[in-house]
């Protein structure tokens, strides 16, 4: 099964190295090995966002390339529009990306393997799963 890896690992994964990103790390390198990695165009751009080296950025996309973007459809948005709502109404917050990530999660059935937090307040009001490895 394929899981959608949010931006945070990525980042653990490419930018900083430290004791406590190893395991995660280490998933992530098994969920590449295993060709089990799912991407999208908004992760892929808040990846890229906010490199200041040209080289690094050039090279950062060229590493990114091996992992194609899922499409995106209408009814993912419709849906990341709705997760909006619902939890807005449950005093929930989160991002306009966060929401499209669960939208995709749920449509496609793809666990999410993030670090961050928010996924689980989600998670209470949303049918998706997260990725413990």
């Amino acid at each position: 099964m394929k899981v959608l890896v949010d931006t945070c690992i990525w980042s653990l994964a490419l930018r900083r190295r430290n004791k406590k990103s190893n395991s995660i790390v280490e998933k992530l390198d098994n969920l590449i090995d295993d060709v089990r990695v799912q991407l999208i165009g908004p992760i892929r751009q808040e990846i890229l966002s906010g490199i200041s080296s040209q080289q690094q950025f050039d090279k950062l996309k060229k590493y990114m390339r091996v992992f194609p973007d899922l499409v995106i459809g209408t009814d993912d948005y419709e849906l990341a529009a709705e997760f909006y709502n619902i939890c807005r109404k449950s005093g929930i917050q989160g991002s306009s990306t966060d929401f499209l990530i669960c939208a995709i999660s749920s449509n496609h059935k793809l666990p999410i393997f993030t670090v961050d937090d928010d996924f689980i307040h989600f998670k209470t009001k949303l049918p998706i799963e997260l990725y413990s490895g």
